[in-house]
Formats: C-alpha cells, sequence, structure tokens
C-alpha cells in the first residue's frame, strides 16, 4: 500500500519547516509548492511543483492525486505597506487553493488561519472557537483579510468540501530560517540589541506542536471542524528572560507601558521608513501584544488530543537552532 500523498502549501516558511519534517518522519509521500525560495527544504526528500497560490494552474498540478492539502502560505503583515499583497495572498489564494481543491478531487483540505482572526474583546472571556471573526472594516489588512479567508473556506464546506480550520497563535520554534517577525525580535534578545521591553505580553506556541496538532487534525477531525492551537501567555519581559538564560546574558529590566510604546509608534515608524528596514514595531505589533490573554484550546485537546510543551523547552530549542544555524554570530 503506497503512502499518503500529502501537498504543503507555503512549506518553505517556519511552520511548513516544522510540518514538512513532522509529515517525513510520520512516513507520508510529501509534495511542496514552491514559489521562489526552497533553501530550507533542501535536503529533504520531497517533491517540488514551482509555482504559488495566485497561479491556479500551478495549484492543479500540485493537487493532482493529494490525499491532503495543507494550506500554510500566508502574508504575514503588521505593515500597512504591502495591503494589496495581503489581500491577494490571504484571500485571493484562499479562494484559488479551494477551487483547486475542488476540481483536482483532493480528499481534505487542512487550512491554517490565526487567532488574529477573531475578534479579541471582550477581554475578560476566553476566546474560543465560538468568538465572532473580526469584520470587513477592521482596522488592521491582516486580521481582517484572515478572516475573509476563513469565510471563504467555511462556505466551500457547505458546498462539499471537506476541509477543517486551526487557528494558531504566536508560531515560535525552531526551523525558522527566514526569520519570522517574533523570531527576528528573539535574535535580537538573544544578542543583547533589545534595550527595553514592551509591557505586553502573548500566547505564543511551539512551531512544533502545530505541526503535530494539524496532522491529527486531518487525521480525526469531522469536516468543518475548527480549532484553536494556542501555547502559553508570556509577557515579552519573560520571554526576554528565558532567552538571556539561554544565551547566559542580561535581559531588559526596564519594561515601556503599553501606553507609552503606542504613543511613539508613529516615530518609529518615520525611522523604519528612512532606513527602508523591516518593521518590528508597528501600531498593529502593539495592539497584538496587549489583546486577550485567554485563547482556550479545549476543543483541539478533546477531539484529537493536543497539548502544547512547556514554554521554557520551545525557548531554549529555538534560540539553540538560531545559534546552531549562524543567526547570533
Amino acid at each position: 500500500m503506497s503512502a499518503m500523498l500529502t501537498v504543503v502549501t507555503g512549506a518553505s516558511g517556519h511552520l511548513g519547516g516544522n510540518l514538512v519534517r513532522k509529515l517525513l518522519q510520520d512516513g507520508h509521500r510529501v509534495r511542496v509548492l514552491i514559489h521562489s525560495n526552497s533553501r530550507s527544504l533542501d535536503e529533504l526528500p520531497v517533491e517540488k511543483v514551482n509555482g504559488n497560490i495566485l497561479d491556479t494552474e500551478s495549484l492543479k498540478s500540485a493537487f493532482l492525486d493529494a490525499d491532503v492539502v495543507f494550506h500554510l502560505a500566508a502574508r504575514i503583515s503588521i505593515s500597512s505597506r504591502d495591503a494589496k499583497q495581503v489581500e491577494e495572498i490571504n484571500v485571493t489564494g484562499v479562494q484559488n487553493v479551494v477551487s483547486a481543491c475542488l476540481s483536482s478531487g483532493v480528499k481534505r483540505l487542512v487550512h491554517v488561519s490565526s487567532i488574529h482572526a477573531h475578534q479579541q474583546t471582550p477581554l475578560n472571556q476566553p476566546v474560543d472557537e465560538t468568538r465572532p471573526l473580526v469584520g470587513l472594516y477592521h482596522k488592521f489588512i491582516y486580521d481582517r483579510t484572515k478572516a475573509q479567508g476563513e469565510a471563504i473556506v467555511s462556505q466551500a464546506v457547505a458546498s462539499g468540501l471537506d476541509a477543517i480550520i486551526l487557528n494558531p497563535t504566536c508560531i515560535i520554534g525552531p526551523y525558522d530560517s527566514q526569520p519570522s517577525h517574533f523570531g527576528a525580535a528573539i535574535i535580537m534578545m538573544a544578542k543583547g540589541k533589545m534595550p527595553v521591553a514592551i509591557g505586553g505580553s502573548f500566547d505564543w506556541v511551539d512551531a512544533r506542536d502545530v505541526a503535530d496538532g494539524a496532522i491529527r487534525a486531518a487525521q480525526i477531525a469531522p469536516t468543518g471542524g475548527k480549532y484553536m492551537i494556542s501555547g502559553h501567555w508570556m509577557s515579552l519581559k519573560d520571554v526576554a528572560r528565558e532567552v538571556g538564560l539561554v544565551v547566559k546574558r542580561r535581559t531588559p529590566s526596564f519594561v515601556l507601558p503599553v501606553w507609552c510604546a503606542r504613543g511613539i509608534v508613529p516615530f518609529v515608524g518615520v525611522y523604519y521608513r528612512l532606513t527602508n528596514s523591516r518593521p518590528l514595531f508597528t501600531k498593529a505589533a502593539i495592539c497584538a501584544i496587549d489583546g486577550n490573554r485567554n485563547i482556550c484550546h479545549d476543543r483541539a485537546s478533546i477531539t484529537f488530543g493536543y497539548q502544547p510543551r512547556p514554554f521554557k523547552e520551545t525557548i531554549f530549542d529555538t534560540v539553540t537552532w538560531f545559534k546552531e544555524n549562524g543567526y547570533l554570530d
């Protein structure tokens, strides 16, 4: 009996790198859709199909004979600079993936969305799968496009597509080769280049736990299922402290209150534009670390046994991976 054929979009990204490795470890045949950069997958025994989620013909080729498609490809943004691309990839791209799944006879689609697709308020109530999605006029483009993508998948389920939706929180962990937004922040912490900690917190989840949860959900979850994939709520100061313990470096003792951070965002934005550097400190980022502190993954735990690993293990493995791969030189 031949191994199950699994296709992954966004395979060269952070979550993709972890998911592909776990699928191979579990004995799957893996095909990946490659847009431009596949260096993080070069030594892995995967089949590569060149294309992208905005090219419908390449999707049909990639999805041919697929048992399961994991749709990870997305444009993650905390800046308004790339709004057009965010909408194309997170909305039009999802529509293209759904259409290709239906026309190619894909047996199951696992769509990876985000916690940001959901309204965070009221803050005194936990966020679970029943929390409404953000609206079309939500102020942050990433949040509303992820919500739109979910709506497209849900409509396709109603039309007969076997699909499920996952909503991970802030993903960190090893194999972050690009690196991700918060991966870059962890690198700054490890190198002692973050003089102050912002007084915000977030729910952090290990990329390996998300990958494992996605595979379990693909095997067990019922059609139309939707699941929060969360980890541990930790302040940025606590994250910096844990990073410092790994690299044996002192971490920031001064905490900048969130209200103060909001006030200086416009001035920091000018710096990013003048230096043409990657925005790490934006209005969207501040809102993200000042959101709901209770993300409930009970449904995932009950349905397919999801359980996040200890936070200390995630930080140790993340910093160690960055160190071993030259990011802290």
